[in-house]
């Protein structure tokens, strides 16, 4: 019977690293255990108000880390506990008896997956021996992905900013409406660059789809704002007697339709036109102080 401890602690071993795999190593960056609760702190949040909100996405990383070390400490607890206490051999002085079966195996667990190693506690089992170091170096790799996991999502948040003060400045300069009368070859360049730019914010959106649950301070970063200047700048394009400032307009266009298509697939934001989405991705994410 006490086998199937082991088999359940294997499964839970299986799902976080399986969570981790998907959400940092797969393309689309979709690991469904860390997706859901990045679901539940956003849904939280949006109930608790615009200041909860301004947190969600920061706790929604540490939330997952959180659950990430979680599955593999209980996990590998559940391992150890058919085991305990006959398969280690405790420091004198250290009366075993006073703890539990698996307080004692939960706590050898987290000691290896942190790789602490207090050595009041020393494994004689020899399976045990076996598996203890692969905890221990999946401790040390979830500790290294989360880092890298950090350090993913705020480089394409600085890109979505980056792209909302750029559109921002060409909307107070009031670039849309004097776009006729500018070099063409220039104004080509600025909606093809803008075109790349969307295109981009795409990619992070599907790779680092945790992103979007960080909300703007204030309306100059906030893409969802400022992607409506860049709308009215492929429509404007539309409109213009230079073949090439057309085709770029064109372009434009195309990339903000797709990126409104993830965003209302991927993110659920209601609406049957970019414009509509947009605004309902400006609602969510912008944060007035």
């Amino acid at each position: 019977m006490q086998w199937m401890f082991s088999a359940l602690g294997f499964v839970l071993i299986a799902v976080g690293l399986h969570d981790v795999f998907h959400t940092l190593l797969h393309p689309t960056g979709q690991g469904r255990v860390g997706r859901s609760i990045i679901n539940l702190v956003w849904r939280v949040s949006q109930a608790l108000g615009p200041k909860a909100l301004s947190l969600a996405g920061p706790l929604a990383l540490v939330g997952v880390t959180l659950l990430w070390a979680a599955l593999q400490t209980v996990g590998w607890a559940l391992v150890y506990y058919p085991h305990v206490p006959g398969g280690f051999v405790y420091v004198a002085g250290l009366d075993e008896a006073r703890y539990g079966n698996f307080a004692e195996s939960l706590y050898f667990s987290l000691s290896t997956l942190t790789t602490v190693g207090y050595g009041d506690v020393i494994v004689s089992d020899p399976w045990i021996r076996l598996l203890s170091p692969v905890e221990a170096l999946i401790g040390f790799g979830l500790l290294t992905a989360a880092v890298t996991w950090f350090m993913q999502v705020y480089p394409a948040l600085a890109r979505r900013r980056a792209l909302a003060v750029r559109l921002t400045v060409l909307g107070e300069a009031d670039y849309a409406s004097h776009l006729g009368a500018r070099d063409t070859g220039a104004a080509a360049w600025t909606l093809e660059t803008l075109a790349i730019d969307v295109v981009q914010i795409r990619i992070d959106l599907t790779q680092s789809p945790e992103s979007f649950y960080f909300r703007e301070s204030t309306s100059a970063i906030s893409l969802g704002v400022s992607l409506t200047q860049a709308l009215n700048l492929s429509t404007r394009a539309a409109d213009s007697q230079d073949p090439g400032v057309r085709v770029s307009g064109l372009v434009l266009r195309k990339a903000l339709e797709d990126l409104a298509g993830v965003l209302a697939t991927d993110f659920r934001l209601p609406g049957s036109a970019p414009e509509e989405v947009f605004q309902q991705f400006a609602a969510a994410h912008l944060h007035e102080h």
